[in-house]
């Protein structure tokens, strides 16, 4: 219980002082992050509050503001032996600002992940990784304000068709 309390002051601590390069690295490691040598970790980034050692940050990464490193899924009291998984980010990896590393995921080596991101699987070493750029998915027609019911919104939406693969 009081080295819960302790993770999550020093957790609240890490989420919002300055000096990416030192302070907020070693609250993380104290906290049980494993984080190598030479890595920025901007101002409000999320790291697992519960399981900050299953989270594991290579030397000579940049990890982007608010971006969130989750390793578990679960609501309520944990079952044993469910639930948590492991992130791994390799050496020298760049993760854009806003992103979310979702549970059970690996980013390999050398790897770009482009802010606004959520990273659901494994990305190989030295890859480009990001959404599709965004587009207009359909055209409005109700707007969705107080002066309209969702239901009203959703009749009135009008679903745009991609060509495949999009």
């Amino acid at each position: 219980m009081l080295r819960n309390l302790f993770n999550r002051v020093l957790h609240a601590l890490a989420f919002n002082i300055p000096c990416g390069w030192s302070i907020r690295p070693k609250l993380h490691r104290l906290r049980g992050v494993k984080i190598g040598e030479h890595v920025w970790i901007s101002k409000r980034v999320y790291i697992d509050e519960l399981h900050p050692e299953a989270v594991t940050i290579g030397d000579n990464c940049s990890i982007g503001i608010r971006t969130s490193i989750i390793t578990h899924l679960y609501w309520g009291p944990r079952k044993v032996g469910s639930g948590v998984g492991s992130v791994v980010i390799e050496k020298n990896v760049f993760i854009g600002p806003h992103c979310v590393i979702l549970p059970n995921v690996h980013i390999g080596e050398g790897s770009v992940v482009v802010g606004g991101t959520v990273v659901s699987r494994n990305v190989p070493p030295h890859t480009l990784w990001g959404p599709s750029p965004a587009s207009a998915l359909g055209d409005v027609t109700v707007s969705l304000t107080s002066d309209h019911t969702y239901e009203q919104f959703l009749s009135g939406l009008r679903l745009r068709r991609h060509p495949p693969g999009r």
